[in-house]
C-alpha cells in the first residue's frame, strides 16, 4: 500500500514528539500491507473505525499512540493507496469539526 503523504506525520510528530513511534509504526504496518477491503483493514489493525463524512465519503479513523491520537485516512483499497487525511489529538478529534472539512 502506498501512503501519502508522510510529510503529514512528520509535521505533526514535530509538534506532539511523543506519537512519532506510534506513527512510524503506523506508517509501517500499512507500507507492507495490501488490504482488498475494509474488512481485512479491521482484521489486521486493531482500533481502527469506518466514519462517514459530510461528503458522503468513509474514511478509516485509527487510534494512534494508546488512543492519545486519531489518524484519519482515506483508503483506496483497489488502487493500494493511503491518504492520511489529518492526524489529530483525541480533543480536536472529539470536537468533531473535521468531519465537515472532509
Amino acid at each position: 500500500m502506498r501512503v501519502i503523504s508522510r510529510k503529514r506525520l512528520r509535521e505533526f510528530w514535530k509538534v506532539h514528539p511523543d506519537a512519532e513511534a506510534a506513527l512510524k509504526s503506523w506508517y509501517k504496518v500499512v507500507k507492507n500491507s495490501a488490504w482488498k477491503s475494509p474488512h481485512e483493514l479491521a482484521g489486521t489493525i486493531h482500533g481502527v473505525d469506518p466514519v462517514k463524512v459530510s461528503s458522503g465519503n468513509t474514511v478509516s479513523v485509527f487510534n494512534i499512540a494508546r488512543n492519545n491520537y486519531r489518524l484519519v485516512a482515506h483508503i483506496h483499497f483497489d488502487k493500494q493507496r493511503a491518504f492520511v487525511l489529518r492526524v489529530m489529538t483525541h480533543k480536536e478529534y472529539d470536537r468533531e469539526k473535521w468531519k465537515d472539512e472532509l
